[in-house]
Protein backbone atom coordinates (compact mmCIF):
# COMPACT_ATOMS: atom_id res chain seq x y z
CA UNK A 1 0.00 0.00 0.00
CA UNK A 2 1.49 3.40 -0.95
CA UNK A 3 2.42 5.72 1.88
CA UNK A 4 -0.15 8.39 2.70
CA UNK A 5 1.23 11.94 2.90
CA UNK A 6 -0.59 15.10 3.95
CA UNK A 7 0.22 17.84 1.47
CA UNK A 8 -2.15 20.32 3.15
CA UNK A 9 -5.28 20.31 5.22
CA UNK A 10 -8.18 22.57 6.12
CA UNK A 11 -9.94 22.49 9.49
CA UNK A 12 -13.68 23.10 9.67
CA UNK A 13 -15.34 23.60 13.06
CA UNK A 14 -18.97 24.38 13.67
CA UNK A 15 -20.27 25.01 17.16
CA UNK A 16 -23.25 23.95 19.20
CA UNK A 17 -23.57 26.16 22.27
CA UNK A 18 -26.09 25.55 25.04
CA UNK A 19 -26.91 28.65 27.09
CA UNK A 20 -28.98 28.37 30.26
CA UNK A 21 -31.28 31.39 30.49
CA UNK A 22 -31.48 33.28 33.77
CA UNK A 23 -35.25 33.32 34.16
CA UNK A 24 -36.87 33.07 37.58
CA UNK A 25 -38.85 29.97 36.65
CA UNK A 26 -38.28 27.03 34.32
CA UNK A 27 -39.16 26.73 30.66
CA UNK A 28 -42.60 25.13 30.90
CA UNK A 29 -43.48 25.37 34.58
CA UNK A 30 -43.37 27.72 37.55
CA UNK A 31 -40.73 25.68 39.41
CA UNK A 32 -37.77 27.77 40.56
CA UNK A 33 -34.84 28.08 38.16
CA UNK A 34 -31.50 28.39 39.91
CA UNK A 35 -28.11 26.79 40.44
CA UNK A 36 -27.45 24.58 43.44
CA UNK A 37 -29.83 23.71 46.23
CA UNK A 38 -30.54 20.34 47.75
CA UNK A 39 -30.84 17.63 45.07
CA UNK A 40 -34.35 17.41 43.62
CA UNK A 41 -35.56 20.44 45.59
CA UNK A 42 -36.43 22.52 42.51
CA UNK A 43 -38.92 20.16 40.90
CA UNK A 44 -42.67 19.92 40.50
CA UNK A 45 -45.10 17.52 38.75
CA UNK A 46 -44.30 18.97 35.31
CA UNK A 47 -40.54 18.51 35.78
CA UNK A 48 -41.13 14.99 37.07
CA UNK A 49 -43.33 14.14 34.09
CA UNK A 50 -46.22 12.96 36.23
CA UNK A 51 -49.44 11.90 34.47
CA UNK A 52 -52.06 14.56 33.76
CA UNK A 53 -49.82 17.66 33.98
CA UNK A 54 -49.59 20.24 31.20
CA UNK A 55 -46.67 22.54 30.28
CA UNK A 56 -47.07 26.34 30.09
CA UNK A 57 -44.60 28.39 28.04
CA UNK A 58 -42.27 30.87 29.80
CA UNK A 59 -42.62 34.20 27.95
CA UNK A 60 -39.47 35.68 29.52
CA UNK A 61 -37.39 32.80 28.11
CA UNK A 62 -38.81 33.38 24.63
CA UNK A 63 -37.98 37.08 24.88
CA UNK A 64 -34.44 36.33 26.04
CA UNK A 65 -33.92 33.98 23.10
CA UNK A 66 -35.21 36.59 20.64
CA UNK A 67 -32.81 39.19 22.09
CA UNK A 68 -29.87 36.86 21.50
CA UNK A 69 -31.13 36.20 17.98
CA UNK A 70 -31.33 39.93 17.27
CA UNK A 71 -27.82 40.45 18.64
CA UNK A 72 -26.59 37.72 16.27
CA UNK A 73 -28.35 39.38 13.29
CA UNK A 74 -30.70 36.41 12.95
CA UNK A 75 -34.03 36.34 11.20
CA UNK A 76 -36.73 35.97 13.85
CA UNK A 77 -39.52 33.57 12.96
CA UNK A 78 -42.96 35.15 12.95
CA UNK A 79 -44.43 31.70 13.59
CA UNK A 80 -42.78 28.77 15.34
CA UNK A 81 -43.83 25.74 17.34
CA UNK A 82 -42.66 23.21 19.91
CA UNK A 83 -41.62 19.64 19.16
CA UNK A 84 -41.05 16.53 21.22
CA UNK A 85 -37.58 15.01 20.87
CA UNK A 86 -37.87 11.45 22.12
CA UNK A 87 -35.08 9.61 23.87
CA UNK A 88 -34.68 7.75 27.13
CA UNK A 89 -32.17 8.83 29.74
CA UNK A 90 -32.42 8.59 33.55
CA UNK A 91 -32.32 12.38 34.03
CA UNK A 92 -35.17 13.03 31.55
CA UNK A 93 -38.29 11.80 33.40
CA UNK A 94 -40.77 12.37 30.52
CA UNK A 95 -38.64 10.31 28.12
CA UNK A 96 -38.80 13.22 25.71
CA UNK A 97 -37.43 16.74 25.59
CA UNK A 98 -39.53 19.71 24.45
CA UNK A 99 -37.45 21.42 21.77
CA UNK A 100 -37.77 23.01 18.31
CA UNK A 101 -37.04 21.01 15.19
CA UNK A 102 -37.90 22.39 11.76
CA UNK A 103 -39.09 25.88 12.78
CA UNK A 104 -36.43 27.40 15.06
CA UNK A 105 -37.16 30.74 16.70
CA UNK A 106 -34.00 32.31 15.19
CA UNK A 107 -32.08 31.43 12.02
CA UNK A 108 -29.63 32.68 9.38
CA UNK A 109 -27.56 35.08 11.47
CA UNK A 110 -23.92 36.08 11.64
CA UNK A 111 -21.32 37.25 14.13
CA UNK A 112 -18.07 39.07 13.33
CA UNK A 113 -15.23 37.67 15.42
CA UNK A 114 -12.12 39.85 15.68
CA UNK A 115 -9.01 37.65 15.86
CA UNK A 116 -5.73 38.39 17.63
CA UNK A 117 -4.09 39.70 14.46
CA UNK A 118 -6.92 42.19 13.94
CA UNK A 119 -8.58 40.34 11.09
CA UNK A 120 -12.31 39.69 11.27
CA UNK A 121 -13.77 36.20 10.85
CA UNK A 122 -17.48 36.11 10.00
CA UNK A 123 -19.19 33.21 11.75
CA UNK A 124 -22.55 32.31 10.24
CA UNK A 125 -25.30 31.33 12.66
CA UNK A 126 -27.39 28.47 11.31
CA UNK A 127 -30.08 28.57 13.99
CA UNK A 128 -30.84 29.33 17.63
CA UNK A 129 -33.74 27.50 19.20
CA UNK A 130 -35.28 27.05 22.63
CA UNK A 131 -35.62 23.82 24.54
CA UNK A 132 -35.61 22.50 28.10
CA UNK A 133 -32.49 21.16 29.79
CA UNK A 134 -32.19 17.66 31.23
CA UNK A 135 -31.27 16.83 34.82
CA UNK A 136 -27.88 15.72 36.03
CA UNK A 137 -26.37 12.37 36.97
CA UNK A 138 -24.02 12.39 39.96
CA UNK A 139 -21.54 9.55 39.97
CA UNK A 140 -20.11 10.40 43.39
CA UNK A 141 -22.20 10.70 46.53
CA UNK A 142 -22.40 14.09 48.27
CA UNK A 143 -19.74 14.42 50.95
CA UNK A 144 -17.31 12.15 49.10
CA UNK A 145 -18.89 8.86 50.18
CA UNK A 146 -18.25 5.90 47.93
CA UNK A 147 -21.25 4.49 46.10
CA UNK A 148 -21.69 1.82 43.43
CA UNK A 149 -24.54 3.58 41.64
CA UNK A 150 -25.36 7.00 40.21
CA UNK A 151 -27.69 9.59 41.74
CA UNK A 152 -30.19 11.60 39.68
CA UNK A 153 -30.57 15.29 40.50
CA UNK A 154 -33.46 16.88 38.60
CA UNK A 155 -32.90 20.47 39.76
CA UNK A 156 -31.56 21.38 36.32
CA UNK A 157 -34.34 19.56 34.43
CA UNK A 158 -36.69 21.96 32.71
CA UNK A 159 -34.27 24.91 32.78
CA UNK A 160 -34.72 27.17 29.71
CA UNK A 161 -31.93 26.31 27.30
CA UNK A 162 -31.00 28.24 24.17
CA UNK A 163 -29.07 26.14 21.66
CA UNK A 164 -27.02 28.16 19.16
CA UNK A 165 -25.68 26.32 16.10
CA UNK A 166 -23.07 27.81 13.77
CA UNK A 167 -21.86 26.89 10.33
CA UNK A 168 -18.34 25.33 10.16
CA UNK A 169 -16.58 28.70 9.84
CA UNK A 170 -13.94 28.31 12.56
CA UNK A 171 -10.58 26.73 11.84
CA UNK A 172 -8.61 26.26 15.08
CA UNK A 173 -8.96 25.70 18.78
CA UNK A 174 -7.88 29.28 19.39
CA UNK A 175 -10.68 30.62 17.18
CA UNK A 176 -13.22 28.30 18.79
CA UNK A 177 -12.27 29.49 22.29
CA UNK A 178 -12.31 33.14 21.21
CA UNK A 179 -15.79 32.73 19.73
CA UNK A 180 -16.99 31.10 22.95
CA UNK A 181 -15.62 33.97 25.03
CA UNK A 182 -17.29 36.58 22.83
CA UNK A 183 -20.59 34.74 23.04
CA UNK A 184 -20.28 34.60 26.82
CA UNK A 185 -19.76 38.38 26.92
CA UNK A 186 -22.76 38.86 24.66
CA UNK A 187 -25.28 36.88 26.73
CA UNK A 188 -24.00 38.48 29.93
CA UNK A 189 -24.26 41.93 28.37
CA UNK A 190 -27.83 41.26 27.30
CA UNK A 191 -28.63 40.03 30.81
CA UNK A 192 -30.20 36.81 29.51
CA UNK A 193 -27.72 34.43 31.19
CA UNK A 194 -25.21 34.59 34.02
CA UNK A 195 -22.82 32.78 31.68
CA UNK A 196 -20.82 31.25 34.53
CA UNK A 197 -18.90 28.31 33.10
CA UNK A 198 -18.27 26.60 36.45
CA UNK A 199 -22.03 26.54 37.09
CA UNK A 200 -22.80 24.97 33.72
CA UNK A 201 -24.60 28.04 32.39
CA UNK A 202 -22.80 27.57 29.07
CA UNK A 203 -21.71 24.28 27.51
CA UNK A 204 -19.84 24.03 24.21
CA UNK A 205 -19.80 21.21 21.67
CA UNK A 206 -17.44 21.72 18.71
CA UNK A 207 -18.23 19.71 15.55
CA UNK A 208 -14.91 19.03 13.84
CA UNK A 209 -13.73 17.57 10.57
CA UNK A 210 -10.67 17.99 8.38
CA UNK A 211 -10.28 18.26 4.60
CA UNK A 212 -6.98 16.59 3.80
CA UNK A 213 -5.21 17.00 0.47
CA UNK A 214 -2.72 14.18 -0.20
CA UNK A 215 0.47 14.18 -2.25
CA UNK A 216 -1.49 13.47 -5.41
CA UNK A 217 -3.85 16.39 -4.91
CA UNK A 218 -6.78 14.14 -3.94
CA UNK A 219 -9.17 15.46 -1.30
CA UNK A 220 -10.16 13.34 1.72
CA UNK A 221 -12.87 14.58 4.10
CA UNK A 222 -12.89 13.08 7.57
CA UNK A 223 -16.23 12.40 9.25
CA UNK A 224 -17.57 15.03 11.65
CA UNK A 225 -17.00 14.33 15.32
CA UNK A 226 -18.79 16.22 18.07
CA UNK A 227 -17.07 16.71 21.43
CA UNK A 228 -19.74 16.90 24.12
CA UNK A 229 -20.26 19.24 27.06
CA UNK A 230 -17.08 21.28 27.34
CA UNK A 231 -17.42 24.03 29.96
CA UNK A 232 -13.99 25.66 29.99
CA UNK A 233 -12.46 27.86 27.28
CA UNK A 234 -9.06 26.33 27.91
CA UNK A 235 -10.42 22.81 27.52
CA UNK A 236 -12.42 23.89 24.49
CA UNK A 237 -9.23 25.02 22.75
CA UNK A 238 -7.16 21.98 23.74
CA UNK A 239 -9.86 19.45 22.91
CA UNK A 240 -10.47 20.98 19.47
CA UNK A 241 -6.78 21.03 18.57
CA UNK A 242 -6.29 17.47 19.82
CA UNK A 243 -9.23 16.14 17.82
CA UNK A 244 -7.93 17.76 14.61
CA UNK A 245 -4.60 16.01 15.01
CA UNK A 246 -6.28 12.73 16.00
CA UNK A 247 -8.30 12.69 12.79
CA UNK A 248 -5.23 13.42 10.65
CA UNK A 249 -3.21 10.76 12.46
CA UNK A 250 -6.00 8.21 12.06
CA UNK A 251 -6.17 8.86 8.31
CA UNK A 252 -2.39 8.59 7.96
CA UNK A 253 -2.29 5.28 9.83
CA UNK A 254 -5.42 3.56 8.50
CA UNK A 255 -6.72 5.53 5.55
CA UNK A 256 -10.10 5.58 7.30
CA UNK A 257 -12.16 8.75 7.31
CA UNK A 258 -14.14 7.54 10.33
CA UNK A 259 -17.86 7.73 11.01
CA UNK A 260 -19.96 10.58 12.32
CA UNK A 261 -19.52 10.16 16.07
CA UNK A 262 -19.87 11.72 19.50
CA UNK A 263 -16.69 12.06 21.55
CA UNK A 264 -15.86 13.07 25.10
CA UNK A 265 -12.80 14.79 26.57
CA UNK A 266 -10.63 13.06 29.16
CA UNK A 267 -8.74 15.69 31.13
CA UNK A 268 -6.52 13.08 32.80
CA UNK A 269 -5.14 11.76 29.49
CA UNK A 270 -5.57 15.05 27.58
CA UNK A 271 -7.34 13.18 24.80
CA UNK A 272 -10.74 12.64 23.22
CA UNK A 273 -12.52 9.29 23.39
CA UNK A 274 -15.38 7.87 21.39
CA UNK A 275 -18.70 7.64 23.20
CA UNK A 276 -21.11 6.53 20.48
CA UNK A 277 -22.04 6.86 16.83
CA UNK A 278 -23.95 10.06 16.15
CA UNK A 279 -27.74 9.85 16.15
CA UNK A 280 -29.69 11.05 13.13
CA UNK A 281 -32.75 13.29 13.30
CA UNK A 282 -35.12 10.41 12.60
CA UNK A 283 -33.77 8.58 15.64
CA UNK A 284 -35.43 11.16 17.87
CA UNK A 285 -38.92 10.74 16.32
CA UNK A 286 -39.71 14.46 16.35
CA UNK A 287 -43.36 15.46 16.27
CA UNK A 288 -45.22 18.68 17.26
CA UNK A 289 -46.02 18.88 20.96
CA UNK A 290 -49.82 18.68 21.26
CA UNK A 291 -49.91 20.42 24.65
CA UNK A 292 -48.30 23.73 23.62
CA UNK A 293 -49.62 26.46 21.37
CA UNK A 294 -47.37 27.87 18.62
CA UNK A 295 -45.41 31.10 19.19
CA UNK A 296 -46.51 34.09 17.11
CA UNK A 297 -44.05 37.02 17.09
CA UNK A 298 -45.81 40.27 16.20
CA UNK A 299 -44.06 43.29 14.70
CA UNK A 300 -44.85 45.35 17.80
CA UNK A 301 -43.35 42.74 20.13
CA UNK A 302 -40.22 42.47 17.97
CA UNK A 303 -39.80 46.27 17.87
CA UNK A 304 -40.02 46.42 21.66
CA UNK A 305 -37.35 43.74 22.07
CA UNK A 306 -35.06 45.45 19.54
CA UNK A 307 -35.19 48.62 21.65
CA UNK A 308 -34.12 46.61 24.69
CA UNK A 309 -31.07 45.11 22.94
CA UNK A 310 -29.48 48.50 22.23
CA UNK A 311 -25.79 48.98 21.38
CA UNK A 312 -23.90 45.69 21.51
CA UNK A 313 -20.50 45.11 23.18
CA UNK A 314 -18.47 44.98 19.95
CA UNK A 315 -19.92 48.27 18.71
CA UNK A 316 -19.51 49.93 22.10
CA UNK A 317 -15.92 48.65 22.39
CA UNK A 318 -15.06 50.07 18.97
CA UNK A 319 -16.64 53.42 19.85
CA UNK A 320 -14.68 53.65 23.10
CA UNK A 321 -11.43 53.09 21.23
CA UNK A 322 -12.16 55.47 18.35
CA UNK A 323 -14.13 58.19 20.14
CA UNK A 324 -12.57 58.18 23.60
CA UNK A 325 -9.06 56.97 22.80
CA UNK A 326 -9.15 54.06 25.27
CA UNK A 327 -6.82 51.09 24.98
CA UNK A 328 -8.43 47.92 23.55
CA UNK A 329 -8.12 46.24 26.97
CA UNK A 330 -9.79 49.07 28.88
CA UNK A 331 -12.47 49.45 26.21
CA UNK A 332 -13.26 45.73 26.34
CA UNK A 333 -13.58 45.77 30.14
CA UNK A 334 -15.91 48.76 30.19
CA UNK A 335 -17.98 47.71 27.17
CA UNK A 336 -18.43 44.09 28.21
CA UNK A 337 -20.82 44.91 31.06
CA UNK A 338 -23.83 47.01 30.05
CA UNK A 339 -24.27 48.61 33.50
CA UNK A 340 -20.54 49.32 33.83
CA UNK A 341 -20.47 50.93 30.39
CA UNK A 342 -23.48 53.08 31.25
CA UNK A 343 -21.81 54.07 34.53
CA UNK A 344 -18.63 55.03 32.68
CA UNK A 345 -20.46 57.16 30.15
CA UNK A 346 -22.28 58.96 32.99
CA UNK A 347 -18.85 60.19 34.18
CA UNK A 348 -18.42 62.17 30.95
CA UNK A 349 -21.37 64.55 31.33
CA UNK A 350 -19.23 67.65 31.98
CA UNK A 351 -16.39 67.00 29.55
CA UNK A 352 -14.00 65.16 31.82
CA UNK A 353 -11.25 63.43 29.88
CA UNK A 354 -12.57 59.97 28.93
CA UNK A 355 -9.22 58.25 29.41
CA UNK A 356 -8.80 59.81 32.85
CA UNK A 357 -12.23 58.74 34.16
CA UNK A 358 -11.75 55.25 32.67
CA UNK A 359 -8.46 54.95 34.56
CA UNK A 360 -10.07 56.07 37.82
CA UNK A 361 -12.92 53.54 37.47
CA UNK A 362 -10.63 50.65 36.52
CA UNK A 363 -8.16 51.39 39.31
CA UNK A 364 -9.81 52.94 42.36
CA UNK A 365 -13.37 51.93 41.43
CA UNK A 366 -12.42 48.29 40.93
CA UNK A 367 -10.24 48.34 44.08
CA UNK A 368 -13.20 49.39 46.21
CA UNK A 369 -15.55 47.05 44.35
CA UNK A 370 -13.28 44.08 45.08
CA UNK A 371 -13.03 45.06 48.74
CA UNK A 372 -16.81 45.26 49.10
CA UNK A 373 -17.55 42.28 46.80
CA UNK A 374 -19.95 44.22 44.60
CA UNK A 375 -19.70 45.88 41.16
CA UNK A 376 -18.62 49.51 40.83
CA UNK A 377 -22.10 50.65 39.85
CA UNK A 378 -23.53 49.22 43.09
CA UNK A 379 -21.08 51.09 45.33
CA UNK A 380 -22.24 54.23 47.12
CA UNK A 381 -20.24 56.28 44.61
CA UNK A 382 -22.05 58.46 42.10
CA UNK A 383 -20.53 58.65 38.59
CA UNK A 384 -20.18 62.41 39.10
CA UNK A 385 -17.44 61.94 41.72
CA UNK A 386 -15.23 60.13 39.19
CA UNK A 387 -15.86 62.97 36.78
CA UNK A 388 -15.09 65.57 39.44
CA UNK A 389 -11.84 63.91 40.51
CA UNK A 390 -10.73 63.60 36.87
CA UNK A 391 -11.37 67.31 36.25
CA UNK A 392 -9.57 68.30 39.47
CA UNK A 393 -6.49 66.26 38.52
CA UNK A 394 -6.35 67.75 35.03
CA UNK A 395 -6.75 71.25 36.50
CA UNK A 396 -3.84 70.61 38.90
CA UNK A 397 -6.14 71.13 41.87
CA UNK A 398 -5.12 67.76 43.34
CA UNK A 399 -2.32 65.31 42.64
CA UNK A 400 -3.21 62.10 40.82
CA UNK A 401 -1.78 60.19 43.78
CA UNK A 402 -4.42 61.79 46.04
CA UNK A 403 -7.35 60.23 44.17
CA UNK A 404 -7.30 56.99 46.19
CA UNK A 405 -7.68 58.79 49.53
CA UNK A 406 -10.55 60.88 48.16
CA UNK A 407 -12.47 57.84 46.89
CA UNK A 408 -11.86 56.01 50.18
CA UNK A 409 -13.36 58.96 52.07
CA UNK A 410 -16.36 59.19 49.74
CA UNK A 411 -17.02 55.44 49.97
CA UNK A 412 -16.75 55.58 53.76
CA UNK A 413 -19.00 58.60 54.31
CA UNK A 414 -21.34 58.35 51.32
CA UNK A 415 -20.30 61.86 50.34
CA UNK A 416 -21.22 63.25 46.95
CA UNK A 417 -18.57 65.96 46.57
CA UNK A 418 -14.97 65.12 45.71
CA UNK A 419 -13.98 68.75 46.26
CA UNK A 420 -15.30 68.67 49.82
CA UNK A 421 -13.47 65.38 50.49
CA UNK A 422 -10.23 66.86 49.12
CA UNK A 423 -10.59 69.93 51.36
CA UNK A 424 -11.39 67.80 54.42
CA UNK A 425 -8.27 65.70 53.80
CA UNK A 426 -6.08 68.72 53.05
CA UNK A 427 -5.31 67.45 49.55
CA UNK A 428 -5.99 70.64 47.60
CA UNK A 429 -2.90 71.82 45.74
CA UNK A 430 -1.77 75.45 45.89
CA UNK A 431 -1.41 76.69 42.33
CA UNK A 432 -0.96 80.38 43.19
CA UNK A 433 2.52 81.39 42.03
CA UNK A 434 2.97 83.78 44.97
CA UNK A 435 3.28 81.16 47.73
CA UNK A 436 5.24 78.89 45.39
CA UNK A 437 7.79 81.58 44.58
CA UNK A 438 8.10 82.43 48.27
CA UNK A 439 8.77 78.79 49.14
CA UNK A 440 11.37 78.54 46.37
CA UNK A 441 13.16 81.70 47.55
CA UNK A 442 13.25 80.38 51.11
CA UNK A 443 14.67 77.05 49.95
CA UNK A 444 17.37 78.72 47.83
CA UNK A 445 18.45 80.90 50.73
CA UNK A 446 18.68 77.96 53.11
CA UNK A 447 20.33 75.34 50.84
CA UNK A 448 23.37 76.73 48.99
CA UNK A 449 25.15 73.35 48.61
CA UNK A 450 22.46 71.48 46.55
CA UNK A 451 22.02 74.67 44.55
CA UNK A 452 25.74 74.76 43.73
CA UNK A 453 25.66 71.06 42.78
CA UNK A 454 22.79 71.65 40.34
CA UNK A 455 24.48 74.68 38.75
CA UNK A 456 27.65 72.60 38.43
CA UNK A 457 25.77 70.15 36.22
CA UNK A 458 24.53 67.56 38.72
CA UNK A 459 21.01 67.02 37.36
CA UNK A 460 19.97 64.67 40.19
CA UNK A 461 20.24 67.63 42.58
CA UNK A 462 17.15 69.18 40.99
CA UNK A 463 14.91 66.50 42.45
CA UNK A 464 16.31 67.19 45.89
CA UNK A 465 15.63 70.90 45.47
CA UNK A 466 12.02 70.23 44.45
CA UNK A 467 11.58 67.93 47.45
CA UNK A 468 12.80 70.66 49.80
CA UNK A 469 10.32 73.16 48.38
CA UNK A 470 7.44 70.69 48.69
CA UNK A 471 8.43 69.79 52.26
CA UNK A 472 8.47 73.36 53.49
CA UNK A 473 5.43 74.51 51.49
CA UNK A 474 2.51 72.16 52.22
CA UNK A 475 0.00 71.48 49.43
CA UNK A 476 1.98 73.12 46.63
CA UNK A 477 1.36 72.03 43.06
CA UNK A 478 4.48 69.94 42.23
CA UNK A 479 4.14 70.62 38.51
CA UNK A 480 4.19 74.39 39.05
CA UNK A 481 6.97 74.05 41.63
CA UNK A 482 9.18 72.40 39.01
CA UNK A 483 8.29 74.98 36.36
CA UNK A 484 8.92 77.99 38.64
CA UNK A 485 12.12 76.52 40.10
CA UNK A 486 13.56 75.87 36.61
CA UNK A 487 12.72 79.45 35.64
CA UNK A 488 14.40 80.88 38.72
CA UNK A 489 17.52 78.77 38.18
CA UNK A 490 17.75 79.82 34.55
Amino acid sequence: MPERIVKSYKVLVGMEIHVQLATQSKMFTGAANGFGGEPNSQVDPVVLGLPGVLPVMNKAAVESAIKVGLALSCKIAKHTKWDRKSYYYPDLPKNYQISQYDLPLCNEGEFDLTLKDGTVRRVRIRRAHLEEDAGKLLHEAPGGYHIDWSIVDLNRAGTPLLEIVTEPDLSSGEEVAAFGQELQKLVQFLGVSHGQMQMGHMRFEPNINVHITDQNGQLHKTAITEIKNLNSFNVLQRATDYEVQRQIKDWLETGSLGAKSTYGWDEATQSTWKQRDKEQAHDYRYFPDPDLVPVEVSDAWLTELKSQVGELPAARRKRYIEQFGLSPTDAATLAGDRKLGDFYEATLANKARPARTANLILSHGFRLANAKAKPVYDLDLDPTVFEEVAIMIDADQIAASAAGRIFDRLAETGGKSAATAADDLGLRQVSDTGPIDAAIDAMIAANPKPLQDYKAGKQSAFGALVGMVMKNGKGLNPKLVQERLKAKLG
